[in-house]
Parts: structure tokens; sequence; C-alpha cells
């Protein structure tokens, strides 16, 4: 087994060890042990929800409340974290266990997958984001206990904060709440804030929370204190990652606002400020997340469009979120405004962006997008007696690790949740594994003449 994988590639090894742990975990909750009394359930209903777990998806076709007992909820919650840090955490376990040393190169391709650049020690880096999610994830299960334990009582309330706050730094959208999910939270302000003060710092990514860290202990020590230093001395990753977040979460609010507040049936009833909290937690759990606060079969078709394009840019590179990744997304913006200017190269910021990234760009995208329509066109052939814009809702959900669904999950077919889990793992490990083959691969010596395509 040890000689096996030191044969492994990096990109190898990521994939193996989710395999092994999804299957692990599927085994683990398939047993009534960790059921509540006697739950009717199958070995597909407990692999699809361990899937949908360890790639911090959220769909699901059995209810987490319903169905496991507090024993099988602390395995979720495991599973969750497992998931949301998962990728080079397992990895580098994988690697400790063989008693191997990382080479540099190795190292350097797993701080790439992480935006980073620094000498920083990889075991130094683990420590750092293990630390920061603790102090992240309880700090919030705290503030979300001041609602919880009035409504839950003390033991319940408490372990519920916990498993939501797990659930949602990880950007996995599950609860343990009931049936109705989130949705009788919709209003509810406490929890909004602290689930999308959570959501973002999983997607934001940990490297951009570590140098913000950074630059904010210097300006505290600098004098004068002056906050533009902080700006100039932010990385272009940082800062890329910062605006387009912004911009996204700006603009989805606004776009959710523009389509729903006439809908009755979502947020036409509330007064103002209700109506741009849910937008805004809305425009903020699309990110993958996937908590719904509201019912999407009532939603109008422009608004789950609207809610289709976010759940393909996704959040940040080195964090929780899954999706495209809001940075790819941003850099084709840019490609577009080159070209539209005329300009030699790809610039932002003062910077110009290294034609290995634009190749990368366009890999990921051409990845992405070419596993949506196969899985879309899949579930076409395969569920023909569901509603065609639904299915195209879910594969997008699931590429994109969001979890969020129009009540059709429970209602595939046994291909159709093998479709979607096979979405669910490649959304979850597919566009690391694409960058690590990239970023591993030895550069070509031969070079040949250049010549001219015609486009458009």
């Amino acid at each position: 087994m040890r000689l096996l994988l030191n044969r492994l590639t990096i990109p190898q090894r990521l994939t193996a060890s989710f395999l092994i742990v999804i299957f692990c975990g599927s085994i683990l909750l398939s047993f009534p042990i960790f059921h509540i009394g006697n739950v009717t359930t199958t070995y597909l209903d407990h692999l699809f929800t361990t899937v949908s777990m360890v790639c911090v998806t959220g769909l699901t076709v059995i209810t987490v409340a319903d169905t496991y007992n507090l024993f099988g909820q602390i395995i979720c919650i495991l599973l969750m974290q497992i998931g949301g840090l998962g990728l080079i955490t397992l990895l580098a376990a994988s690697t400790f266990y063989l008693k191997q040393k990382l080479s540099l190169k190795d190292q350097y391709t797993l701080q790439a997958s992480f935006s980073h650049e620094s000498n920083q020690d990889l075991k130094d880096l683990l420590r750092s984001i293990y630390r920061f999610t603790a102090i992240i994830e309880l700090g919030a299960a705290a503030l979300l206990m001041i609602d919880f334990i009035p409504k839950y009582g003390i033991l319940r309330g408490v372990f519920n904060a916990i498993f939501i706050a797990v659930s949602a730094f990880c950007n996995a959208g599950f609860d343990n709440i009931g049936s109705m999910s989130m949705q009788g939270e919709v209003l509810n302000p406490l929890v909004n804030i602290v689930l999308s003060i959570l959501i973002i710092s999983g997607g934001i990514g940990f490297i951009v929370w570590f140098e913000l860290i950074e630059l904010f202990k210097e300006y505290w020590r600098s004098k004068p204190r002056i906050w533009c230093i902080l700006h100039r001395k932010m990385t272009s990753h940082t800062k890329l990652v910062l605006y387009s977040t912004a911009i996204v979460l700006l603009l989805g609010t606004l776009a959710t606002w523009a389509t729903e507040h006439r809908n009755p049936a979502t947020i036409q009833n509330y007064s103002w400020w209700q109506q741009a909290m849910v937008s805004f937690f809305q425009t903020v759990t699309m990110r993958t997340a996937g908590f719904s606060t509201i019912d999407y079969t009532v939603t109008k078709p422009s608004t789950n469009f609207i809610y289709m394009l976010q759940m393909i840019i996704g959040g940040a590179p080195g964090g929780t979120a899954g999706g495209m990744k809001i940075t790819t997304a941003a850099v084709l913006i840019l490609i577009f405004r080159a070209e539209l200017r005329g300009m030699n190269g790809i610039q932002f910021q003062r910077r110009t962006i290294q034609p290995t990234i634009i190749r990368q760009t366009v890999s990921i995208v051409i990845f992405f997008f070419s596993v949506l329509i196969s899985g879309y066109v899949a579930l076409l052939v395969t569920q023909p007696h569901l509603d065609p814009f639904s299915l195209m809702f879910e594969a997008f959900s699931a590429l994109a690790t969001v979890g969020v669904t129009m009540n059709l999950t429970a209602k595939l077919s046994t291909i159709g949740k093998i479709i979607i889990m096979i979405l669910m793992f490649i959304g979850r490990v597919g566009p690391t594994t694409v960058l690590l083959s990239l970023a591993t691969k030895a550069k070509k010596e031969v070079r040949y003449a250049h010549t001219d395509v015609y486009l458009g």
C-alpha cells in the first residue's frame, strides 16, 4: 500500500484521498447505530450524503436531523470539516504517513494551490489554517448559541450552533434543524449575518485572510497609521479577490432584489431592509454555501438563472468554496477588457498577468463547461420525466458544489443520483487536479514558428 501511494502523483493522491474518505464515511453512516429509530434508508442514500458532505455541496436525498442521531451527526461534522479543509490537508497527511519529505517542487505546487508564494513552511501554513478555522468556527458558534439555546435548549442549542457554524465556514450548506432547513430563519438578522460572515470567510481564501491580518498588524505598529499604505502593500491576488467579491455581492444583491421584490411568494411582503437582507444572503449563499432560506421553486426563472451564474463563479482559490473560482471569472473579464481596448497584455492594478495564468484560466473554463454540459445532457437523457430547467439548476449546483435545489434531488432515479455524485466530486477535486497537473508539467523546449488563425 505504501509503495503504491509513493508512486502516485499529487493529483492522484488528492483524488485517492477523497475517495477513501468518502468510502469510509458512507460505510460509517450506513450503520444503524448512527440512525434515529427505524429509519428506512439505503446505502446509496448514505453514499450520496457522504459525497455531498466531503465535497461540501449540500445536496441530499435525506434529512440529517431526521436520519442521524447525535453520533451520526458528529460524523457528519467531521466529514464536512475534512471536505472543507481536506484538499491539501489530506495530501499532507498522506505524505507524513509515508514518512516522505516533500520535495521543493511539491511544496511549491501545494502552496501554489493555496495561492501561497512565501517561503513559509507547509507545516506552519497548515497549522495557521487549523488555528484560523477553529477561531472563526467557535466564535461564530458562540454567537449562534445566543439564538439557538432559547429555541432548542442548552445541549441541543450548543450542538446545532457548532454543526451549522462548521457547515457554513466549510461552505457545505448542511443543517441539522429539520426538513424546512434554514427557511425558518429567513428574517432572523443574527443568523443571516453570522452565516454570511462565515460563508464569506471560508470562501475568500485562507491566504487572503493571512495577508490582511499581517498587513493590519503592520499598520497597527506603524506611526503614523496611514490606510492607503495597506492597499499599496496588498498583493495583486488579494486585491483581485476583494474587488471581485465585493462586486459580485453588490451586483448579486441588486439583481435578486430587482427580480424578486414584486414576487409575493418570496420577498414582496417584507420591509425594505428585510428584502435587502434576504437578497444579500441569497447572493452570499450562492457562492457555494447552499443554505436555503427561500423556496427556489417559486422564485422567478430570471432569478434562478442569475443564481446559476453566481454558482459557477464560486469563491476564491485557497479557501473552502467551490465553483470555477472568482479569480478565474475576473481574469476572463480582464482578457475581454484588454481585447476591447486593443492592449497587448492583460493588466490589473499596474501589473501584467502572466501568459501562464491566462492559459490556466482558459483551461479551467473549458474543463468546467465541458463537464457541466456533459452532466446536464446525461441528466436530460436519464431523467426525461423531470423539468429540464430544474435539471440544469441541479447540475450547476452540483458541479459548483453549492447545494441548492428546486426540490429535485429526492426525485432523481438511481442513475440520476450517480450523475449528481460524479458532478459533485469533479466540482470539488477537478479544478485543483487540473491546476496541479498544469503546475507539475515540464515545459517543452521545442518552439515552432508563429502562425495566424482567423476568428469571428
